[in-house]
């Protein structure tokens, strides 16, 4: 069993919001991995003293820390417990009830020997590969059916966020937990796994480089650091050629790869 983790900031003049941990215990026996990618508000308009890494360090940690330990909790009543002690660490000193108040899309992952535990809310992206080579792909795709044009008005996105007919992210409401994408796989059908930002999943939903059985190869061949700089050499061109397919050239990217071998 093995691991790959790599991330790249948007840019060299903010911090990088993703936050990503692979656990491997030395028994071989099990492991989690955890994917965050913040969500960057308007400029000091969240309601929060903190900034995003702060909040991603805070609940990815939680998160962390709980799927090791906590072999008897489901991973939504984990994201749950980790949200609420999030929201505590920060709740007297800044408004929590604001709709931009620090949060991030999530990816969970826990095995033993006999299952594959998963969780994905929001735009983040999973992907369960078999002894045989296929590759599935976790998707929580409600943000997916929101118009571009909804997405480009700020007001319009708050009215969608965490809300019935929107989309969900992990912010300070622990009842969110319930709207991940949850599953468990036998451990004999996944070799392997792989979760990646939106930033670094650019590679297939943005640019079309190739499917999600193509990207599974690169970060094979190329570990998860390739990817993403095959993410930035496509945003590069992109640039030069006018820009069109993207709102921000760059975004933070991070990927985590884990061989599990054999079940």
């Amino acid at each position: 069993m093995r691991s790959d983790v790599a991330t790249l900031p948007g840019s060299p003049e903010r911090p990088n919001e993703d936050w990503v941990a692979a656990a491997l215990p030395a028994s071989g026996r099990g492991g989690t991995v955890v994917l965050l990618d913040g969500v960057t508000p308007p400029a000091g308009d969240d309601g929060c003293v903190h900034t995003v890494p702060w909040f991603t360090a805070r609940l990815g940690g939680s998160l962390t820390e709980l799927s090791a330990s906590c072999r008897d909790m489901s991973l939504a009543e984990i994201l749950s417990l980790a949200i609420r002690r999030t929201a505590d660490a920060h709740r007297g000193t800044c408004d929590l009830s604001h709709v931009r108040t620090p949060q991030a899309t999530v990816v969970l992952v826990r095995w033993d020997e006999t299952s594959v535990e998963h969780l994905v809310l929001s735009d983040s992206v999973l992907l369960l590969e078999s002894p045989g080579g296929a590759v599935r792909a976790v998707l929580d795709d409600r943000l997916d059916h929101v118009p571009d044009e909804v997405l480009r008005s700020l007001a319009a996105t708050d009215r969608l966020r965490n809300r019935e007919g929107g989309f969900f992210t992990a912010a300070a409401d622990p009842a969110v937990a319930a709207r991940a994408v949850t599953g468990t796989s036998p451990r004999a059908e996944v070799r392997a796994l792989a979760a990646l930002t939106d930033g670094a999943g650019r590679w297939v939903e943005l640019f079309g480089a190739g499917d999600w059985a193509d990207c599974f190869g690169v970060l094979r061949a190329e570990g998860t650091l390739g990817l993403l700089h095959r993410v930035r050499a496509l945003e590069a061109a992109d640039e030069s050629a006018g820009g069109t397919r993207r709102w921000k050239l760059h975004d933070d990217a991070t990927a985590a790869l884990v061989e599990l071998g054999a079940g």
